[in-house]
This record gives structure tokens, sequence and C-alpha cells, in this order.
């Protein structure tokens, strides 16, 4: 009971500690992650959960520990930040690894960077035929930056001059089988609507429905966990061992 106890003491000393210490951090950690900024965010919570739970030693080494470590990432990010040599060296470069449409083998080799992984970033970029890759940057981050050649880029309709309607944020009116009813009220729609909404499209029971979203030009978007799909699609590279 007693060992319980300091558990959960130390448990909320490292949660604030921890907290507090993320916050003066700022959100480079997470809107600018490289690989380094992910093991140092590792071994910050490593020692947080130890300050927490290991009851062989006390708690003041641990604390001290997790605030030195804070401190030198915080050194680390105003150095990058006034150096640019130094972020260069501890964060990294972006690298291109596709040119002209050609794919950078030496470059991918060096930053030991699978093919597998380049399409899958791709994909992720809505390009599913590399042929239509103009160039290809692999960011700090892990990212995949992808400029398609010209006769494959979407055209826009400013380039066509043409007016558009206002698009902005959908509201979620269905999550998980939940009607959002805060969110009815506020688009200035009720149960009634929705509940025809759904007749209309065969469903009789909100909780047959994933999500439902409100465009702000009208339109309901609805997925049903049922999709009753005759064929599903395998993006697996080759038929290997699971």
């Amino acid at each position: 009971m007693n060992e319980a106890l300091v558990v959960i003491v130390r448990g909320v000393i490292g949660f604030f500690t921890l907290l507090i210490f993320a916050r003066l951090l700022g959100k480079q950690q997470i809107s600018q992650l490289s690989f380094f900024d992910y093991i140092l965010g590792i071994t910050i919570g490593s020692i947080a959960a130890s300050l927490t739970t290991d009851l062989t030693t006390r708690a003041w080494p641990h604390w001290v520990g997790l605030a030195v470590w804070t401190f030198l990432v915080a050194v680390l990010q105003l150095l990058t930040l006034k150096w640019r040599y130094a972020g260069k060296y501890i964060d990294g470069e972006p690298t291109v690894v596709i040119m002209n449409g050609k794919i950078m083998e030496n470059a991918m080799k060096k930053l030991r960077y699978r093919t597998s992984e380049l399409l899958e970033q791709l994909r992720l970029q809505n390009v599913f035929d590399i042929s239509q890759v103009e160039f290809a940057v692999l960011e700090v981050n892990g990212q995949l930056s992808v400029l398609k050649k010209s006769q494959y880029q979407t055209v826009t309709t400013q380039d066509l001059n043409i007016s558009t309607n206002y698009q902005g944020i959908g509201t979620e009116l269905i999550y998980d089988g939940v009607v959002v009813e805060q969110n009815l009220g506020q688009v200035n729609l009720d149960r009634t609507w929705l509940d025809d909404q759904l007749r209309s499209e065969g469903i009789n029971d909100p909780a047959e429905v994933f999500l439902a979203n409100l465009d702000t030009q009208g339109n309901l978007y609805i997925d049903k966990y049922q999709d009753h799909l005759q064929k599903l699609t395998d993006i697996g590279d080759y038929p290997g061992p699971h």
C-alpha cells in the first residue's frame, strides 16, 4: 500500500514536470520532428517513467536527470536556430531522391531509404505512377515533398479564371455511431432533418454510421460501418510471408 502511494505521488510529480518541460520546449518537437528529436523525446519520456516506478532510488536524481535532458534539448534548439551549420549537422539536410524523373539510387542507399518506402510516400502524396514525378525531396523529418511533371500538375480554378464558392471546415454530425447534438445545433439543423437524410440512404439507426460530415455547401458525407465492398484491393508489393 505504501509503495502504491509513493508511485502515485511520484507519477503526479513526473507527469506535471514533463508537461511543464514540454511546454517550455515548444512545438518544434512535434512540427519538425527529426530522428534525433524522436530519440530525445523517447529518452525524456523514459526518464519520467523511471521517476515514477523506480522505487529502488530516490526521486530527486531522476528529476535532476529529466531537467538536465530538457535543458540540453532547449540549448540544441537555440543552437540550431542561431547557427545554420549546427542545424545542418544535427538535423540533417533535405535530400533529392528523384531528379528529372530518375530515382537517385546512390542517395537512397546513403540514407538507407528503401524503394518500398519511396513508393509508400508517393502514394501518400496521391502519386500512384512514379513516371509522373519530376522531383521528390526527402525532408529531414522523413516526409517526402513531390513536384509532379508539368503535364500532370493539377490545373487550378485561378488558372482558368473561374470563381469558386467558399470552402470551409466541415461539421461532424455523427461520430462513431453517436449523433453530435451540439454540432447539429451549430448548423441550425435538428434530428428530424438528420433522420430523413439517413433514411434516404437506407439507414434506420445512427449507430450504423461510422462518420457523417456536413460540408459548407450543405452536402452530407456518410460512411457506414458495413461498406459491402465486393472485392478489396491489395497493394502489397509481393505475395510473401505475413
